[in-house]
């Protein structure tokens, strides 16, 4: 009878690692979907403040170019060069590579710089996480 105990024990064990397995991944396939739909919201920000933008982008240029040809002027245009930058960088974030370049940047960070990374006094461990709740229950108890 020994044996058929430890033969369902296994299975059982066997069944609660398939479970735990399963479930851990649904949470990363979840964790990806949730990562994946923030950055198409980022994407989506970028392309419409792109249109106001541009559009304040253009209208000013015009304003400014037409202000610098009658007053002789051309220290009119000098507002032109920062928004300018503004404009390509909000096009390369919305239609450009930015992203990509963004992304090998940090592959490149996780590689190569890994130490970058690293936590001030190393990663939160649960004595740390223990002594902070304890630290507010007493908090909230004083008061």
């Amino acid at each position: 009878t020994f044996d058929i105990y430890s033969v369902s024990i296994k299975d059982m064990l066997s069944s609660q690692c398939f479970s735990l397995f399963v479930t851990l991944e649904r949470q990363l396939v979840l964790q990806n979907l949730m990562r994946e739909r923030q950055t198409a919201m980022q994407i989506a920000w970028s392309r419409e403040f792109l249109k106001y933008f541009g559009t304040f982008f253009g209208l000013a240029a015009v304003v400014l170019t037409t202000g610098a040809v009658k007053r002789k002027n051309p220290a009119v245009l000098l507002p032109i060069l920062p928004l300018s930058f503004v404009f390509s960088y909000q096009y390369d974030m919305g239609y450009g590579t930015l992203l990509q370049r963004i992304k090998g940047e940090a592959e490149n960070i996780l590689d190569t710089q890994s130490a970058l990374l690293e936590l001030p006094k190393g990663p939160i461990t649960f004595e740390d996480l223990e002594k902070v709740r304890i630290s507010q229950n007493n908090f909230f108890i004083e008061k």
